[in-house]
């Protein structure tokens, strides 16, 4: 006799909050060094034009973070099978973005400290 199994395939459900939260966690934290260098590419550029990357960042920073949480929400209601690694990922990249900005404005602010002090 024959013993039938059935097995229940669960399609694996999607996180689209994850892949946005990476998204938007790699345009937070390359933003700043993509700019950086594109200020040694361009000629006559200088470094502080680079400056119009820190809101860039900082925005897409708290998008990412906002997105993740949102994904970690998801990832409960489906038993934890959808964007695990994705939201791990996109937590560590949003938070490298933040250190990212707070440095770069850490460091145009005093920069701007110093040359108003010097006059």
């Amino acid at each position: 006799m024959a013993v039938r199994i059935q097995t229940l395939t669960q399609a694996r459900r999607s996180n689209h909050r994850a892949s946005f939260a990476v998204l938007c966690s790699i345009v937070a934290a390359g933003v700043i060094p993509v700019a950086i260098e594109l200020t040694r590419k361009i000629p006559g550029a200088v470094l502080l034009d680079a400056v119009w990357a820190i809101p860039v960042a900082a925005l897409a920073a708290v998008a990412a973070l906002r997105f993740e949480r949102g994904a970690r929400g998801a990832f409960a209601l489906t038993l934890e099978q959808a964007g695990g690694l994705r939201i791990r990922i996109s937590r560590v990249l949003a938070v490298a973005g933040i250190c990212f900005t707070l440095s770069a404005s850490i460091a145009v602010g005093l920069y701007e400290l110093l040359l108003r002090l010097e006059h």
